[in-house]
């Protein structure tokens, strides 16, 4: 919309729908906008340009009453009401006459909207979806936390944003308009003008002055676990943390992740053996950017660990799951984004895609390799995601074992350590005699081991089997 008058309207009806751009007709009707409008405020925002439709250009001008209803629309179809900006662009169509569009530019709610008819929608990519009771919830419980990344830093004005970033930014995105402007349109300047949180972060050369625990600490371990006292498997130099602004601090922890990630001696198609990953980049690249970019910063004297092992790769973040999501489901867990502003201008420097699908890509890489499953575990104030070298299950064993048989696999891999048998009852929920039998036919296929004095051992306890955990090394 910057752009010189006679190039806007092409450039308007080239660009992508995405998750926050969105083009309507003069012709929607105000209801069926406000669930647009909606669905954007209980994301991360974004702006819905009236005048578009099948490539070419309606003048909205040309329609007063219509466009007073559209410019209504947030104060008479939506509760609370959206906050929208509404401003008139104009342009040149194709056939050479001058024409006027609407732009609608919806703030992140602070709140969950809905409809004056009561239904929640949200923007997931280039859709907007009708919630579920169960979503809706969620959005409610975790809507709050969405509220920091737009909160002002104190003191802070862009003038002590880092110059460099800001231009590089301004850059990628062609915005003639300057530093300013693009930074009110991102919602990175609040309302009386100060620096957002997510502005601070994003641009500022070292955010940690105001936050100092925002960084991100990678430690290098030379065992399966971290040890304690004299036992302590951390390596001498294997705890490193990086500072600065976001994209900073991801680009640099990724560099050194891929320095120490473990690694098996293969022989390459060139007949010579070489050092290849164990878990694949784009898995444990995927988990540190949602880290940093879904984090609670809000919660202060946390931070971000990357835990690197000799069998796998740990991820912890502050901040739990939203609301009623349930980590031993994680592909179930609905789009949402703690940080609007944050994941916007990331998805603008093409950090994230921000599609929705971050957790998706991370278990598509893994089973692409034939590992097994991503473990997310929550504690009360973090979320730790495992990446382990272990082999999935082969399909022919699997089809030899009881159903359900990958539940207590996936317990016992995620426990880290020997279980009882009464302990994995109380992770899987099911009855003693069900788990003894899968405990027994997994045994049998190799696949975890017993450990106990004797058949009636009341200590005895079950532990994945070494060569599984160590098959791929």
């Amino acid at each position: 919309m910057a752009l010189p008058l006679e190039q806007r309207a092409e450039a308007l009806l080239m660009l992508t729908e995405n998750q926050w751009f969105d083009r309507k007709s003069v012709r929607v009707a105000p209801k069926d906008l406000a669930q647009d409008l909606v669905g954007f405020a209980n994301a991360e925002g974004g702006t819905i340009v009236i005048g578009l439709r099948n490539g070419e250009v309606e003048d909205i001008g040309a329609l007063p009453a219509k466009e007073n209803e559209l410019r209504q629309t947030s104060i008479d179809f939506t509760t609370p009401p959206v906050r929208t900006r509404v401003e008139s662009v104009e342009v040149i169509a194709a056939s050479g006459h001058p024409a006027r569009l609407l732009a609608l530019t919806v703030d992140p709610g602070e709140r969950v909207h809905e409809t004056m008819r009561g239904d929640c929608f949200l923007r997931v990519g280039d859709e907007t979806r009708k919630l579920t009771f169960a979503q809706r919830q969620e959005l409610t419980y975790d809507r709050g936390a969405s509220k920091f990344d737009g909160e002002p830093v104190f003191d802070v004005d862009i003038n002590d944003l880092g110059a460099e970033q800001l231009d590089s930014y301004v850059g990628r995105l062609g915005a003639s308009s300057g530093a300013a402007r693009l930074l009110m349109a991102r919602s990175l300047v609040s309302a009386r003008g100060g620096v957002t949180v997510a502005a601070y972060l994003l641009f500022h050369d070292h955010p940690q002055q105001a936050l100092p625990h925002a960084h991100v600490r990678v430690l290098r371990y030379r065992d399966v676990d971290a040890g304690t006292g004299s036992r302590q498997s951390l390596d001498a130099g294997g705890d490193v943390r990086f500072e600065g602004s976001i994209p900073t601090m991801i680009h640099e922890a990724a560099a050194l992740v891929d320095e120490w990630a473990p690694r098996r001696r293969l022989l390459g198609s060139s007949g010579i053996f070489e050092d290849r990953p164990t878990i694949p980049r784009d898995a444990w690249l995927e988990g540190l950017v949602n880290a940093v970019v879904h984090r609670s910063y809000s919660m202060a004297g946390d931070h971000i660990r990357v835990s690197i092992y000799t069998n796998r790769i740990e991820i912890e973040s502050p901040g739990r799951f939203p609301g009623l999501a349930d980590p031993r489901r994680p592909l179930d867990i609905a789009r949402y984004a703690r940080n609007p502003r944050i994941a916007r201008v990331c998805s603008d420097l093409r950090i994230t895609q921000e599609l929705g699908e971050g957790i998706r890509r991370i278990f598509e890489e893994m089973r692409a390799l034939g590992l097994t499953d991503p473990i997310y575990t929550q504690t009360s104030g973090s979320v730790r995601l495992t990446l382990a070298s272990a082999s999935r299950l082969d399909p022919v064993v699997s089809a030899r074992l009881p159903v359900g048989s990958s539940d207590v696999l996936r317990v016992m891999r995620q426990a880290g350590r020997p279980l009882g048998t009464g302990e994995i009852m109380e992770l899987v929920g099911r009855s003693r005699p069900w788990v003894k039998e899968v405990l027994a036919a997994l045994r049998n296929e190799g696949e975890v081991e017993w450990i106990g004095k004797s058949a009636k051992d009341p200590r005895a306890t079950w532990s994945v089997a070494a060569r599984r955990d160590s098959k791929q090394h």
